[in-house]
């Protein structure tokens, strides 16, 4: 297993999908990946995402304007 942390701090909207999309590439089932942006649009996306690609949703926190999405790689097939 590994954690990988995305920083998109700074991006606005497809930003934060795009960079999770691309870790996501790299990663396999059981890797975590955390996302942290600024944009608050990454709720909506993050939850979105998951659902439609089968991976969890592990926690989705917002301190100080960031927001930090943590998610288990668990929908990849092969």
């Amino acid at each position: 297993m590994t954690k990988t942390v995305v920083d998109s701090r700074g991006t606005a909207c497809p930003g934060p999908i795009t960079d999770l999309i691309r870790a996501y590439r790299k990663s396999a089932n059981g890797d975590i990946i955390e996302l942290l942006a600024t944009d608050p649009g990454v709720r909506a996306d993050s939850k979105a995402w998951c659902e439609r690609t089968n991976n969890e949703l592990i926690s989705l926190e917002e301190k100080n304007g960031v927001f930090t999405v943590e998610i288990r790689i668990s929908g990849k097939k092969g």
